[in-house]
């Protein structure tokens, strides 16, 4: 029995189609990580603590409170994105497949200042190396030109969820 041009290439599309769908479902199982295992990614002196809610990280943060006398609302609002838009938040998304977000909660004292929460699909791979770049020009250039942090907080306002 002699089998039809058409009927080998649907055998081969069958084919595919089935190998592709068993491919997509063995996914690797999800990861989340302790608040230990994420306290290691930050190293700022600034970080009070750092505990899991769920599968969200949460990181607090002491603002020093000379810093909002000196800038007011400004470093205020810009305190939580400091810390989300950088290469240790892109490192444990990446590592921690279970992640499903990190929060930042800026303190002076025990008042809350500022939080903001990046998901881990708010950001692809172009948008991270602007986020970078963007935090890297505030950081390093943000006192002598106040816009940088404006552009920051634009930024962070666009891709997170905030609250001042």
């Amino acid at each position: 029995m002699r089998i039809s041009r058409a009927a080998r290439s649907l055998r081969a599309i069958a084919a595919l189609v089935l190998v592709l769908a068993v491919a997509t479902c063995q996914r690797e199982p999800l990861v989340v990580p302790t608040g230990d295992q994420v306290a290691e990614y930050y190293t700022s002196g600034s970080i009070v603590s750092v505990q899991m809610n769920g599968n969200v990280a949460e990181l607090t943060v002491e603002q020093p409170a000379g810093q909002l006398r000196r800038g007011g609302s400004l470093w205020a609002r810009v305190g939580p994105f400091i810390y989300l838009f950088t290469a240790p938040t892109q490192s444990v998304f990446t590592d921690f497949n279970g992640l499903a977000g990190v929060r930042v909660i800026t303190k002076v004292g025990s008042a809350e200042v500022a939080r903001a929460l990046l998901t881990r699909d708010a950001l692809n791979d172009f948008s991270w190396r602007r986020s970078l770049n963007i935090n890297g020009l505030a950081r390093r250039d943000g006192t002598r030109q106040p816009t940088l942090i404006e552009d920051l907080i634009s930024w962070g306002e666009d891709h997170t969820e905030y609250a001042y």
